[in-house]
């Protein structure tokens, strides 16, 4: 189940993109030894402009903000350019994946702390605290 709620910010949005970009980085790593394997990884600029593109048309008042939700379907995916392309044309380096793994799984934390916070202070509100 998706939680759509301002209360909650991008956050939501955010673990799903961070969710899918851990699932191809492991993909990449997974096929580091394949030849001819290209590594992807998630275009932050086409999400950002696919959910900008998007709020401007939920937008139902001028002072009212658009809804944010991250969609991270095919057209946000791309290949990673090689910074030392090999002889079997694979593009996966795995220093550079493990880095971009530990990179999106601190994010993904840091989301979930700040989802959990909310939820706590939320309850504590709800029960007079």
């Amino acid at each position: 189940m998706a939680v759509k709620d301002p209360l909650f910010g991008i956050h939501p949005a955010a673990l799903q993109l961070q969710r899918r970009r851990m699932e191809l980085i492991a993909a990449n790593i997974a096929n580091a030894d394949t030849p001819g394997y290209r590594a992807r990884d998630v275009d932050f600029r086409a999400v950002l402009s696919s959910t900008q593109a998007r709020a401007a048309v939920l937008r139902t008042h001028d002072a009212h903000l658009g809804a944010a939700s991250a969609d991270i379907g095919g057209e946000a995916v791309g290949y990673r350019v090689p910074v030392q392309p090999s002889a079997d044309g694979n593009t996966v380096d795995v220093q550079i994946e493990q880095a971009q793994f530990a990179d999106a799984a601190l994010r993904y934390q840091a989301s979930l702390q700040f989802l959990d916070a909310r939820i706590k202070s939320l309850l504590g509100a709800l029960s007079g605290q």
